[in-house]
């Protein structure tokens, strides 16, 4: 007995012992970046039209921002030696990096930048006004009031809602609002650790960043120079040529304060020699369109990525071959593919969506064969078509399946699912039990006395019954449906097109008999969640499931 090994059909229907498993997926980042490279050439209209969309979009966001012009002065610090009092020349002063970053401060003091502000009369430049109202501030507003901050909240007296009541007539107020912008627009910072300052304003309006920039560092030079002399005023024994030439600066300094300009003569008591003056911009700064279209393409291309990524977390449908077997873990035996109005194999093939449709139907035949070898054993064999839900072209994959099976000279049985008669009835208007499965398995008909439909070579027979009440009775566990398959069987193939399992268990029942049961998926429906519950109750019925299909595969 043991010299003698028997074919392995009813250890394989326990262990799964001539199943084939599907091939184990690579990992590394070489895999990964494969992975991700196949999965943008899938998704590449999404990701350019997001890509496309976030240029458009940047684009006219660029196009909307006005103009900037940018203007930029520098001052550098020198010491100098001070006339003292009854002295020629005093001693040299010290500078020091300090002294610098206090004269930075200086600078950026609401005393200066105000006596610019004033001098140049910019409350009424236009760009530096309040704000108009955006299209989102009206809803904004409104979140305001159904939440308001945490303050408004709290109880104040005394100073504190006297300062909340400052804090709003300040913000209520044009002019302090205009300065506000004006210091916002300002920039001034160190050049590392030197002792160089560089006094930079944009502005909308071309005229005005020199002009603000030259103001500043002439209202600095004032300001020095001007304290200097009401020092020089405070001496008892001043000499009047030094009190004429800190007053010739300081008019000059304040006439540069006013007209935006540098001071038209040398400036030698303030400690400070203008190395850079601000000049007119001969072209815009800003916006800069080219970086802004760049970072909209990119968030375009990361919006569309996180859409993908997003779809395939939530969106479990069914897209490839290759996606379907890695998910399950069985193989893929075939993708037949949405050829419209094909849906059987003629006997001539004339145009180019039939034969591509014949040909899959081809491909799968000859893959079944191939993962079921080792359970035909030179005999028919019985082949069930089932899915998880209805409409997903389980009939048109049997029946083609069937003729093409026919065409290689053997007979062949197709099982169907949804009656495709009507059948001769009875006197009283009942269906007789030979015109369907159900019907012989309730009325225990003999095989040869069941009524056979022929189309072309195939010889079919439905597996319900037009009579609701047979279908309820029937039971396709009996040993009689087995028999009847088995007879079938010795005329040749059986093809089971079995309904589908969201609505019956019948599909199980008579999907136990059959050598081989594929699963069918239709693209962009079936979710891989239903095909693997679909593999789960068919194996746990005792079905040998070799593999699974994909209907209306986009090529």
């Amino acid at each position: 007995m043991f010299n003698n090994p028997r074919p392995l059909d009813p250890t394989a229907r326990l262990f799964r012992l001539n199943e084939v498993q599907s091939e184990g997926s690579e990992d590394g980042p070489i895999a990964l970046l494969r992975y991700l490279i196949a999965l943008g050439y899938r998704y590449k209209m999404p990701l350019l039209v997001c890509t496309l969309a976030g240029l458009l979009l940047a684009g006219l966001y660029a196009r909307s921002l006005p103009p900037t012009y940018d203007a930029m002065a520098t001052l550098l610090f020198e010491p100098r030696q001070s006339a003292a009092s009854g002295q020629e020349w005093g001693a040299q002063q010290t500078l020091d990096s300090a002294r610098v970053d206090s004269e930075l401060q200086t600078i950026k003091s609401e005393r200066l930048l105000s006596a610019v502000f004033d001098s140049q009369n910019l409350k009424d430049t236009p760009e530096l006004g309040p704000r108009p109202p955006g299209p989102l501030d009206p809803m904004l507003s409104f979140f305001r009031t159904l939440f308001p901050p945490a303050e408004r909240l709290e109880p104040v007296t005394g100073k504190m809602s006297q300062a909340s009541a400052q804090a709003t007539d300040l913000a209520n107020d044009s002019e302090r609002a205009a300065f506000l912008n004006f210091v916002r627009h300002l920039d001034v910072r160190r050049v590392g650790q030197s002792f160089v300052i560089e006094i930079a304003y944009s502005a909308s309006d071309p005229a005005l960043p020199a002009r603000v920039a030259n103001g500043i560092i002439a209202g600095y030079l004032f300001q020095v120079v001007s304290f200097k002399e009401q020092t020089a005023r405070a001496g008892t024994d001043a000499l009047q040529g030094r009190l004429d030439a800190l007053g010739f600066q300081v008019e000059a300094a304040r006439e540069g304060m006013h007209k935006g300009a540098l001071p038209a003569i040398p400036i030698p008591d303030a400690d400070a020699r203008v190395i850079g003056a601000a000049l007119p911009p001969v072209s815009p700064s800003g916006p800069r369109k080219s970086l802004i279209l760049a970072l909209g393409g990119m968030l375009g291309l990361c919006g569309g990525l996180g859409l993908i990524a997003v779809n395939l977390a939530l969106d479990r449908k069914v897209r490839d071959a290759k996606d379907l077997a890695r998910d399950t873990g069985i193989l893929c035996l075939g993708s037949v593919p949405d050829v419209p109005g094909a849906n059987t194999v003629p006997w001539r093939i004339d145009t180019p969506r039939q034969r591509r449709f014949v040909g899959a139907i081809h491909d799968l035949r000859t893959s079944i064969e191939i993962a079921s070898a080792r359970l035909r054993n030179d005999r028919s064999m019985t082949v069930a078509v089932v899915s998880w839900s209805p409409k997903t072209g389980v009939t048109t994959i049997s029946t083609a399946l069937a003729q093409l099976m026919s065409r290689g000279g053997r007979g062949v049985t197709l099982f169907q699912a949804a009656p495709t008669r009507e059948g001769p009835r009875g006197l009283d208007g009942s269906v007789p039990p030979t015109t369907s499965l159900a019907g012989a398995a309730f009325a225990n008909v003999l095989f040869n006395q069941l009524s056979f439909d022929h189309v072309g070579l195939v010889s079919v027979l439905p597996i319900h019954s037009k009579d609701a009440d047979t279908n309820l009775f029937a039971d396709f566990r009996d040993a009689r449906v087995q028999q009847l398959i088995e007879a079938s069987q010795q005329r040749g193939d059986v093809v089971l097109d079995l309904p589908p399992l969201e609505g019956s268990m019948d599909a199980l029942a008579l999907a136990s008999f059959a050598d081989a049961v594929i699963v069918l998926a239709l693209a962009g429906e079936t979710t891989i969640d239903e095909v693997t519950e679909c593999i789960r109750l068919l194996r746990r019925a005792g079905a040998n499931v070799v593999g699974t299909v994909i209907n209306r595969a986009h090529s």
